[in-house]
């Protein structure tokens, strides 16, 4: 093969896409579609509590799109992290939705699915035998730390995948469980005899889509080959350009030249991105190094208490003007009222309007807007005890007599009722270490079965 043609419809299975542009995309012919549905920005409710991304609805209805459009092609549909976590649970429910295609749209699909959940007990052993290390700023893993784990999964790299494009009846449609992002768009590259560094480059890119274009969109076709890949949104009005193709490159990494994942890390120093066309980007000097032990990510998560929240809209540029102290002395007053509940609560106080989105870290103005929204959160070991200190906030600050106040009446405006809103349960990711794994396949147990038609 001279070239390998990946088209990915949009960087999250859930997330839609505009058809004309995917039904664009399977006019160039492509050698597979890749799709991920997962990732941890979330937050841990998904592993805590069985949650998924997005609903199953919004599954089923580009699935529905998605299966028939690979199975008339001839091509495989690879989709990674199944339902945001990954977990088998979550396998097992994409099985049954494109199971139920494959009915309704009288198909025949040989069809295969990839656990990988991580049994505790196997954990434990390496816990004991020191094949599990910490990640940085992650304290070291307990057993107690696993036991309070709902359940632990594990990223995967491309050998699962590989081994199924190789078998001798390929599947047209795999649902993978948790995956390393670029790794089935890597086994594609793999299997089709090209470089694996410029494969697993191009899966970093295109796993999320077109948003590395401008206008940042959905649906991407990354084109490998010999000593380059090509990067070009299916968007008529949009383009690739180097800059921004070489910026996504660094989206979610701590390092602009080394980007580990399971097996190895793909290296940058040399990397060229450069205009192939007005549109699309040609990007090459790409390399993978191989690690001396093959590790994976484990990622597990806890429920550790209850979150309530109150909305708070502040107009006063008096308030405003000082509302890091009144904040402080809401919280202070807390502390003196509700002593036994305060001990036992985390509170968090989100100002928009004055560095909420990047807090301490913000380095542009320390000036507020006209008008703040305030969201008060209050995490607790109960739901009664995180609305009762997020009531005693609302109402704190509602008829503070801060310095200046003209006002007798109250000091914010409140959009919702309930006035302190329960969020549930509130979760913890406990377990995010490294696994030293002697087999990347057996460790993710495939299998195959015929559905539909």
């Amino acid at each position: 093969m001279e070239e390998l043609r990946v088209l990915v419809p949009n960087g999250m299975l859930g997330y839609g896409f505009p058809l004309e542009d995917f039904e664009r995309g399977m006019k160039r012919q492509p050698h597979g579609i890749v799709v991920d549905a997962g990732s941890t920005d979330s937050g841990p409710q998904k592993l805590a509590l069985g949650e998924m991304t997005c609903p199953e609805s919004a599954y089923y209805k580009e699935l529905s799109v998605l299966v028939p459009a690979a199975k008339k092609a001839g091509i495989p549909l690879i989709v990674s992290s199944a339902g945001g976590d990954g977990t088998n649970q979550h396998v097992d429910l994409f099985i049954k939705i494109v199971e139920q295609i494959a009915n309704e749209q009288e198909l025949s699909i040989n069809l295969a699915k990839i656990y990988s959940d991580i049994p505790k007990e196997q954990i434990d052993s390496a816990l004991q035998d020191g094949k599990i290390t910490a990640m940085q700023n992650v304290p070291e893993l307990t057993q107690e730390e696993v036991d309070q784990t709902t359940v632990v999964t594990a990223q995967m790299g491309a050998e699962p995948y590989l081994t199924l494009l190789k078998a001798e009846k390929k599947p047209d449609v795999i649902i993978g469980g948790r995956t390393y992002d670029p790794a089935p768009t890597a086994a594609l590259g793999m299997y089709y005899g090209f470089d694996s560094a410029l494969a697993w480059h191009m899966g970093k890119i295109i796993e999320c889509g077109a948003i590395c274009c401008v206008p940042a969109g959905k649906t991407v076709l990354g084109t490998l080959r010999s000593d380059h890949f090509l990067i070009e949104p299916m968007n008529l009005d949009a383009k690739a350009l180097p800059h921004t193709v070489a910026a996504h490159t660094m989206y979610e990494k701590s390092s602009a030249f080394n980007l580990p994942g399971p097996g190895g890390t793909l290296n940058l120093e040399e990397c060229e991105f450069k205009a192939e066309t007005d549109r699309t980007t040609r990007i090459s000097g790409s390399r993978f190094i191989k690690d001396e032990n093959y590790t994976v990510k484990l990622e597990g998560a806890k429920v550790v208490g209850y979150r309530s929240i109150t909305v708070m809209g502040v107009r006063d540029p008096i308030l405003i003007s000082q509302m890091d102290e009144a904040l402080a002395y809401v919280k202070e007053q807390m502390e003196k009222e509700l002593p036994e509940e305060c001990s036992q609560s985390q509170i968090i106080f989100h100002p928009y309007g004055k560095n909420a989105t990047m807090k301490n870290l913000e380095s542009l103005t320390d000036e507020a807007g006209h008008e703040m929204c305030v969201i008060a959160e209050v995490a607790a070991p109960t739901q009664e005890m995180a609305q009762l200190v997020v009531n005693r906030i609302r109402t704190t600050l509602l008829h503070y007599g801060y310095p200046g106040r003209v006002a007798t009446s109250g000091n914010i405006g409140m959009p919702f009722t309930p006035l302190e809103i329960p969020l549930g349960k509130v979760c913890q990711f406990n377990v995010y270490h490294l696994l030293k794994v002697e087999e990347p396949v057996a460790q993710f147990p495939v299998i195959m079965q015929e559905v539909g038609k």
